[in-house]
């Protein structure tokens, strides 16, 4: 028998089983799934098929329940423990986990609704009141105190202190720094390129004796290969780099000379 049901009163198909259950007077733990699907394939038939995303959603829990109406009509099923699985086992948990959500929302909703009946005023104190400070007494901050307790007191500062102390840089002395500088590495990179005509980038940087080196040398080789001196290709992934000069052997003119005279701009600071 056909339940009168308000379509316009339900949220999605949860909604719809919920009402069904509850109008038929049903343990949610128990439901005689064949009488509810009859009676959700009904809505179903009723509903307003021009929307069709919603019409999806009731459609995909119709096919739901005929699967669970089958499975009820088959032999019992079992698990691996030998203990008979309901097939309507997911679909309870399902609804009792959107009745919680539900009732949360409803909850949510009065508070909302409430909220307008609350009203709270800002604290006003004297100002004598919020000056106010207990007084302290000398004699109560000292009185459970010992020279022993105090002993306790001092070598747990000193330790704070100590552990503050980096062990490793507290060692360190004091560190020249090497100064490098762009110029230097461009006359380097591109006379002995231009010299040998092709390099491998790995042997350009056994020449260098520290990583600030190595990454000025790098630079100056992206300079040069901005500045149409160079060519580089690589011929495998993580392969080496080989830098081929593209300028005259012969020729004696030199990037850097530029840096020198200020025509690098930033590029010609000294990078240490």
């Amino acid at each position: 028998m056909a339940i009168p049901v308000n379509l316009e009163a339900y949220q999605g198909p949860l909604d719809v089983l919920l009402n069904l259950i509850e109008k038929n007077k049903i343990d949610i733990y128990d439901i005689p799934i064949a009488m509810i699907t009859d009676q959700y394939l009904d809505y179903v038939r009723a509903m307003d098929k021009e929307d069709m995303d919603i019409t999806s959603e009731f459609m995909v829990m119709a096919a739901t329940l005929i699967d669970i109406k089958c499975r009820m009509l088959l032999p019992k099923e079992v698990d691996e423990e030998g203990e008979e699985v309901d097939p309507r086992e997911e679909l309870v948990r399902q609804l009792l986990e959107y009745k919680e959500y539900k009732e949360i929302s409803r909850q949510l909703r009065e508070y909302l609704e409430n909220a307008g009946d609350v009203v709270t005023r800002k604290t006003q104190l004297p100002p004598e009141v919020v000056k106010y400070r207990p007084e302290v007494k000398i004699e109560d901050l000292l009185k459970n105190v010992t020279l022993e307790r105090l002993h306790e007191i001092y070598e747990f500062v000193l330790k704070r202190q100590e552990d503050k102390i980096d062990p490793i840089r507290s060692k360190f002395g004091h560190i020249e720094r090497d100064e490098v500088s762009l110029a230097d590495k461009l006359d380097f990179v591109e006379i002995m390129v231009r010299k040998k005509r092709k390099v491998s980038f790995r042997s350009l940087l056994k020449e260098q004796h520290s990583k600030m080196q190595v990454v000025v040398t790098f630079l100056a080789v992206l300079e040069l290969m901005k500045l149409g001196k160079v060519h580089c290709e690589q011929d495998a992934v993580f392969g080496d780099i080989e830098i081929e000069s593209l300028e005259d052997e012969h020729d004696t003119s030199l990037v850097s000379d530029a840096y020198r005279e200020g025509a690098g701009g930033e590029n010609a600071e000294n990078y240490g």
